[in-house]
């Protein structure tokens, strides 16, 4: 008999953006710390088939998976958090299981019976999720224990509708033990006097039960911790007890919520909500997990410490929304912290360095090539479109001047190919052909295996690997000495040209 799969649904009341994706990803960490192992599957309700097309300032960073999935930046944090590797079905939209159920409604499989949201699109997500929610992503090949299953959005929003549905019928497909909702919401301090507020949270959680769906945790987002009385009144109206009540309040960093929801009984309550402990784990794993837990808490303690700092700048496209560089920003605490230093980034918008921003907005120019010129490291991540590329081209210019360590990601690479041909190679008229077709000296052109025409899906996506060459020359390159001289590496591509 195959093992059954606990499922774990985090939910979101009274606004977007809350945190579930972090404490879902806190929530699975716990458990692995248990030794048991954890996948996520991620659901946005959003029709699009992926994130591959939506604008990084509307929904934050695309992140790409090993398998070329273009999927939501939260699928980046649980990859980080569960060191698992997640492919494109762990992220559903509503895209895709409408795509699969109008499929099946052509080729004939519901037999001529009137397709409709229950109990077709319903029965659609239930098997999307109880498929992936089975499938092993860990490196040990391990089927996992628990699946943690973020339902993107706000309960109450009309594209939810179907999720949640599916979501109440799942709970009886599965069993009482094998199914928990956790359900984060908000506790907002509002007047002179600083008063937490429980009513958004009560309205939040009436409306859940009103679907069908009681919590079993509720998960409160709030700026400080509860004053007393809070816990005990939220268990009192939204009916669960008070040791099922969390305080998520903020801390010095996000490394910090899984020891905040430990220390306030998280592994307890999932333990006796799911009968965790009937389950057969070897004395091997849990020590595992052990070791996890003991090198996770150091890591946050160094995040935490008064530890030097260097300051990168990340000269960027996007820069009005910091998660759309949010791999990015985690690549640099975590490379930082393994060194014991603080990173200290600064934003720099990438056309605010053009000669156009001095004319218009001085004091914005000036600004940001001080930022520019003051960090230890120049940082220049990817982007679409010509908007800023001078910008960039720019600060590729001033690196090599200087003799600052500068990175380029995918177009922060071309425009620093793009500025060695200019002005080192002679070639002044040294141009993309993303940006200007036809051009005379193109030092980056399209590939010839891309999709001129649809762009969803169409570019090279996902892990590719990198063969060093059997020179002289490439064994003495430092970015050879990086990759800890390996003769191949696997990198994640995103990019039609190069």
């Amino acid at each position: 008999m195959a093992k059954q799969t606990k499922y774990i649904i985090v939910s979101g009341g009274v606004i977007s953006g809350i945190g579930k994706g972090i404490i879902a990803s806190s929530t699975g960490l716990l458990l692995k710390t248990l030794g048991l192992t954890v996948t996520s599957i991620k659901i946005d309700p959003y029709l699009n088939i992926d994130a591959g097309t939506l604008s990084p300032l509307d929904h934050g960073e695309v992140f790409v998976l090993d398998d070329g999935g273009e999927v939501d930046l939260d699928l980046g944090n649980y990859e980080r958090y569960l060191n698992v590797t997640l492919t494109r079905d762990n992220n559903i939209t509503t895209g895709k299981i409408y795509r699969e159920v109008i499929d099946k409604e052509r080729r004939g499989d519901y037999l001529g019976k009137t397709v409709q949201v229950v109990p077709h699109i319903t029965n659609a997500i239930q098997d999307w999720v109880e498929r992936v929610g089975a499938m092993p992503t860990s490196d040990t090949g391990r089927t996992p224990d628990v699946c943690i299953v973020e339902l993107g959005g706000t309960v109450g929003d009309i594209e939810s509708a179907p999720f949640i549905e599916a979501m109440r019928q799942f709970q009886f497909r599965v069993g009482h033990d094998n199914f928990c909702l956790i359900h984060v919401s908000l506790v907002p301090v509002v007047g002179a006097v600083g008063e937490q507020k429980t009513k958004p949270t009560q309205a939040s959680v009436r409306d859940l039960r009103g679907l069908g769906l009681s919590p079993d945790i509720l998960a409160c987002r709030s700026a400080l911790p509860f004053e007393e009385g809070i816990r005990e009144k939220l268990s009192m109206f939204c009916q669960v007890s008070p040791k099922q009540v969390f305080s998520v309040h903020d801390c010095e960093s996000l490394y910090h919520v899984p020891i905040l929801l430990r220390e306030q009984g998280m592994i307890d309550v999932l333990t006796d909500r799911l009968k965790l402990d009937a389950l057969s784990i070897s004395k091997e794993i849990v020590l595992e997990g052990d070791t996890l837990w003991a090198q996770w808490r150091e890591f946050a303690r160094r995040r935490a410490r008064d530890l030097d700092a260097t300051t990168i700048a990340i000269v960027g496209k996007y820069t009005y929304l910091a998660d759309s560089y949010i791999s990015v920003v985690k690549g640099l605490e975590h490379a930082a912290l393994n060194v014991k230093r603080k990173i200290n980034i600064k934003w720099v918008e990438a056309s605010d360095l053009e000669e156009a921003t001095m004319h218009k907005d001085p004091l914005k120019y000036h600004e940001a090539w001080q930022h520019l010129c003051a960090a230890d490291g120049i940082l220049v991540p990817g982007g679409f479109g010509e908007r800023g590329v001078e910008g960039k081209v720019l600060a590729a210019k001033w690196a090599r001047e200087h003799n600052v360590p500068y990175l380029g990601i995918c177009l922060g690479m071309q425009v620093a190919v793009i500025e060695f041909a200019r002005n080192i190679c002679g070639m002044t008229d040294a141009q993309s052909a993303e940006f200007r077709e036809g051009c005379a000296l193109p030092a980056i052109v399209f590939m010839p295996e891309i999709d001129r025409t649809t762009m969803g899906g169409t570019m090279r996506l996902g892990s590719r690997p990198t063969k060093f060459q059997a020179s002289d020359v490439a064994r003495r390159s430092a970015i050879y000495k990086l990759y800890g001289s390996a003769n191949e590496v696997h990198e994640r591509h995103r990019h039609r040209y190069e």
